[in-house]
């Protein structure tokens, strides 16, 4: 017999649990980017060996994502849950407490290994000890949180590393893990998930390896090795295609596959894994590229930076009950469409910024930003797992998160080497037209040698202005770009139908929200 559904102030304490759990996961995703100088300067090592501290805890996570469901079956969502919380806070301590960077490297991958279950898990546990009247509800503020993280982590890391020591960036997470997996286990260790124990598919998870890792390998390290002039990119490139085609072959025919694909036969949960895909590459890529201006080319440090774009996350938080409730009355559709066409405005607006754009102009532009994914995340995430059957929850969820995980490291890979080149053309372009006949570049030149500043000198600050308004350049294309392509995922959202399958593709059980 099924257990009844909490309700009252259990209920808002669990909801309260897992939202800050998966909160500190999608953290430290991001808190460690503005640390690498500091990490790097610290333990002596260059910022370029830095990045494996990001990368290894990427691949880490992604390696154990699309297994959520298994581990789901295998051991029940409540203990996995718990233990990945558990293991991910004392993963944090280890990492905190490293004295040599192999050590970090080493627990930072352990920390990724450890938190992958950590988003399916608190998704699936939310929906399933919910009553159907407030499973919306909770779903909203759940998604709220975990798209804020990405957004304070940069602020929050910038501001520990100026003021303390990196270390710390890990050790916040200690007492708010611990207070999370205590909270999960009191209130849930008797409500623990059927179990449907099956081996491990090995060779799946062999391939699932051998993608993951040369993928993730590839995506960071490409640019450094100058992408396919490399035999070591175009090798790891191969063997990453080679291991995702048999993968995918593999786990379709499998009759108890490792990651059951055959959930892409519901049209609502292929379509919006699709559109996660995509848009979540886009979206993950700006908020990237715009600290990374500000800092190296408009003369922000990591704080401020980081403030710049706060008003995105403090926006989309402080409207998501309120977009929860919008979206009972006009349906979960109309709600992506409007954030597609928000999305699609804000970065054409963001194409027309200049480097003498003010900060409280920048701040403008994530404060408009932040309603477009108030708007984006809670209808998708509640379509995506609208038709899922309620005990394929935990595999729904681990393969959506995987994708937005593999979304997010080809999305900011990409748009950086776009940048990066179409910056280098601006800039050829404007060296170009720097000649003594050009009446701003004898300007110029005036002004510098009014400053008494040498002739070397001058002919250097130059060039670092030229390149300025070429990066400048090279990023408002990036984001009409973006643009562009959030227009495009609007008029496919038109063709799509949110009614159940039926016939093969039809899993007759009760859904998510049933």
């Amino acid at each position: 017999m099924a257990q009844p559904f909490l309700r009252g102030f259990p209920l808002y304490l669990l909801t309260f649990a897992l939202s800050l759990g998966s909160f500190l996961m999608v953290l430290d995703y991001s808190i460690a980017n503005v640390s690498l100088p500091y990490i790097a300067g610290d333990l002596a090592v260059s910022n370029n060996d830095g990045t494996w501290v990001i990368t290894m805890f990427a691949i880490g996570n992604a390696i154990v994502l699309p297994m959520s469901g298994w581990l789901a079956n295998q051991f029940g969502s409540v203990r996995v849950m718990v233990g990945s919380t558990a293991l991910f806070t004392l993963a944090s301590w280890l990492c905190a407490a490293s004295f040599s960077f192999p050590m970090l490297v080493l627990m930072r991958f352990l920390q990724g290994v450890v938190s992958g279950p950590m988003l399916p898990m608190s998704q699936s546990l939310l929906l399933l000890n919910h009553p159907p009247e407030s499973r919306k509800q909770a779903l909203a503020f759940w998604q709220t949180i975990i798209v804020v993280g990405p957004i304070i982590g940069p602020i929050l890391g910038g501001w520990i590393c100026q003021d303390s020591v990196w270390p710390w960036i890990f050790y916040i997470n200690l007492p708010v893990g611990t207070f999370c997996f205590l909270i999960v286990f009191f209130l849930l260790k008797n409500r623990e998930t059927s179990l449907d124990k099956q081996h491990l598919d090995w060779t799946g998870f062999a391939l699932l390896c051998f993608a993951i890792i040369p993928l993730q390998i590839f995506l960071d390290r490409g640019e450094q090795y100058d992408w396919f002039h490399s035999k070591i990119i175009v090798f790891l490139a191969v063997v990453a295609a080679v291991s995702f085609i048999a993968l995918i072959w593999r786990e379709w025919n499998h009759p108890k596959p490792l990651i059951d694909l055959k959930l892409f036969k519901i049209k609502t949960f292929a379509a919006m894994t699709f559109a996660l895909a995509v848009s979540y590459m886009l979206f993950f890529s700006a908020v990237v590229l715009t600290p990374l201006w500000l800092q190296t080319r408009m003369g922000y440090d990591s704080l401020n930076a980081g403030l710049v774009v706060a008003p995105m996350g403090i926006v989309s938080a402080c409207t998501s009950m309120l977009i929860e409730r919008t979206m009972v009355k006009v349906g979960e559709k109309p709600l992506l469409f409007l954030s597609f066409i928000f999305f699609a405005s804000v970065f054409f607006y963001t194409a027309t910024f200049t480097t003498d754009v003010s900060f409280e102009k920048i701040s403008l532009s994530r404060f408009f930003l932040g309603i477009a994914i108030a708007f984006y995340v809670i209808p998708l995430f509640t379509l995506s797992v609208k038709d899922i059957p309620r005990d394929k929850l935990s595999m729904a969820s681990g393969i959506f998160f995987f994708f937005r995980s593999v979304a997010s490291a080809v999305g900011t890979s990409l748009f950086v080497y776009f940048w990066d080149r179409r910056s280098i053309f601006y800039h050829s372009r404007l060296i170009e037209s720097t000649t003594p006949y050009n009446d701003l570049t004898n300007e110029a030149f005036s002004l510098f040698e009014h400053l008494e500043m040498p002739k070397e000198a001058a002919r250097e600050q130059l060039n670092i202005l030229l390149d300025q308004q070429a990066y400048m350049l090279g990023l408002n294309d990036i984001f009409y770009l973006m643009g562009w392509c959030y227009l495009g995922l609007a008029l496919l959202l038109l063709f799509l139908k949110t009614k159940q399958l039926n016939g093969e593709g039809a899993l007759h059980k009760k859904t998510a929200f049933e």
